[in-house]
């Protein structure tokens, strides 16, 4: 069942991870030293991505550095880990998942958005297997604390999870193969109030527009060429107008609003970080920060 929150909806619009190379001296300013460029992005852009995590368990100093980084209104996706989705394929969970929260994700406070849980592409779907997992995933961050605390040895001396407030926790599922395009897997995300991710893929994978949480999440991998191609005019025009919708309800079938989080992950050219300023400028009265600048 939905549980859509009594305020109003906003837009996030943001970009896949930070670190990329071919970014120095286009995006960022050349010669800004590499500790700095999470910094840099956070003043055009109000959320990103945190891919780091999905490679490897990451250490509490970092996410309290990034934490500080960022200003006060900006909000993080986190990528869950590979290992997870990818190794374990959703399977015997619980330890993993226990050492994941307890590697200092939960430090990032209020700066913590949606956790994004991205499935292979030869997973095919097994209602059994997501239905356990979906039943593992914490919604509030003391529930997240409680499950962190049943973290293996191999977190010794690297755990953080000292949560002094309680606040809710957003999941958000991408799928890539099409065994899981069936109303069986969509009463089961809404059962949850886990969010169907919408990835534009240039046709890779399908591309899903069920609404399923009380969020929307969309990865834009790049229209025409996977992880290359960019967004014109036309097409942020489109997206913009689909956000609109999302947040005051007219796009959504109960007619109910929506936040709505959006992340360009077509970053070889260097279009991520200016389709998502351009997005933003169109959605500048629906962020709830000040409106990026979306100049080059």
């Amino acid at each position: 069942m939905l549980s859509v929150g009594t305020l109003k909806p906003v837009a996030r619009v943001g970009i896949s991870g930070w670190r990329y190379a071919p970014w120095r001296g286009t995006f960022y300013p050349k010669g800004l030293p590499q500790r700095q460029e999470l910094e840099y992005a956070a003043t055009h852009l109000d959320s990103l991505e945190i891919n780091g995590s999905f490679y490897s368990l990451q250490r509490p100093s970092s996410w309290l550095q990034w934490r500080d980084a960022t200003p006060e209104h900006f909000v993080f996706a986190v990528k869950g880990g590979r290992f997870i989705t990818h190794m374990r394929r959703l399977r015997e969970a619980r330890g993993a998942l226990a050492n994941f929260f307890a590697s200092g994700v939960l430090a990032l406070g209020g700066k913590l958005g949606p956790f994004l849980w991205q499935l292979p592409e030869n997973l095919k779907y097994d209602p059994n297997v997501v239905e356990e997992f979906l039943a593992l995933l914490p919604r509030t961050t003391t529930a997240a604390a409680r499950l962190a605390s049943e973290h293996t040895d191999l977190m010794r001396d690297r755990t953080w999870f000292d949560v002094t407030e309680d606040r809710p926790l957003r999941h958000a599922m991408e799928v890539r193969s099409s065994t899981f395009v069936t109303e069986d897997f969509y009463a089961q995300l809404r059962r949850h109030n886990i969010a169907l991710v919408m990835a534009d893929s240039a046709g890779t994978w399908p591309m899903l527009h069920e609404i399923t949480a009380d969020f929307a999440y969309v990865r834009l991998h790049g229209k025409d060429e996977l992880y290359v191609s960019g967004y014109g005019d036309a097409d942020l025009d489109h997206w913009a107008d689909t956000v609109r919708g999302w947040l005051d309800g007219s796009g959504c079938p109960d007619g109910v609003g929506r936040d709505a989080y959006l992340y360009f992950d077509n970053d070889v050219k260097v279009r991520a970080p200016y389709d998502a300023m351009g997005l933003a400028k169109r959605l500048a009265s629906q962020l709830p920060s000040r409106p990026p600048d979306a100049s080059r």
